[in-house]
């Protein structure tokens, strides 16, 4: 490309780099997770658990090997943070506020096919496979080491799955900004928050049940199943919608119990 060509394809990249939108739906997304996490905790109940939560990650950083993942991953984690909110997102977004309509059916769809995505990837390239054999299951081993996590065992993984899980979240903002048109901050912060609490949450000890707690303690209950054993199924992280659909849900007993040949050593 020729010097009028790059000078051409800069101005036009800068012409559509929305930047200040995407430091606002950085510092949106920090203050709803700490205002909403504040206000919920408030709630005895959560409360309770989050406490739990807390005392039991506690315990397991006075292991060296453990609080040393996690220092890791906040390394690394600021360069993934990084080139979000510099190189991707100021190309998704938009001005202006939208509908309460518009704002659902936006968060349900991003949400609804990066969880197909990442099903499939979980499934496929994470676990061992009859399809290709789980290429990616040694990565994944680190972080079913914690076989019965906590809140922030979430956050015990491998920086290049992080990546991964990342890049395909951000990928599948990237890709239906493309095809939709781009997302308003609030969408994109609002989504952006649901998925980071989805997925700290099916880490969660969680003992609470009763009444509206109920879907709660499902979730939770169902991904320590796929804690317990690395040959169990309970792939999605958003709902339970694609196990259901692919006959991998996994109670614990019985259901789906892995691949149909020899699972390798991890």
């Amino acid at each position: 490309m020729d010097t009028d060509g790059l000078v051409r394809l800069g101005s036009t990249l800068a012409a559509n780099w929305q930047g200040l939108l995407s430091l606002y739906a950085f510092v949106g997304i920090i203050a709803l997770s700490l205002a909403g996490g504040w206000l919920i905790s408030l709630i005895p109940a959560v409360g309770a658990q989050t406490r739990l939560n807390r005392d039991t990650l506690a315990q397991k950083m006075q292991k060296e090997s453990y609080a040393a993942n996690h220092k890791w991953n906040r390394k690394w984690a600021l360069l993934f943070q990084a080139i979000i909110f510099t190189a991707i997102l100021p190309f998704c977004l938009k001005p202006g506020l939208p509908s309460i309509g518009a704002l659902l059916l936006d968060c349900i769809v991003i949400l609804m096919v990066y969880d197909f995505f990442y099903y499939l990837t979980h499934r496929f390239l994470f676990h061992d496979s009859d399809f290709v054999g789980g290429p990616l299951k040694w990565m994944h081993a680190i972080h079913h080491r914690q076989h019965n996590p906590c809140r922030m065992d979430s956050s015990y993984i491998h920086p290049l799955e992080v990546a991964i899980g990342l890049g395909l979240y951000v990928a599948t903002i990237a890709a239906l900004a493309a095809i939709m048109g781009r997302f308003d901050v609030v969408t994109v912060t609002v989504t952006f928050v649901a998925f980071s609490q989805i997925n700290l949450h099916n880490h969660n000890l969680w003992g609470e049940g009763r009444f509206l707690w109920g879907y709660a303690k499902y979730a939770s209950d169902m991904h320590h199943h796929h804690h317990a054993k690395f040959t169990g199924g309970n792939f999605a992280t958003i709902t339970p919608l694609y196990d259901w659909m692919f006959k991998t849900l996994d109670y614990g007993e019985g259901g789906y119990s892995g691949t149909t040949r020899p699972a390798k050593k991890a």
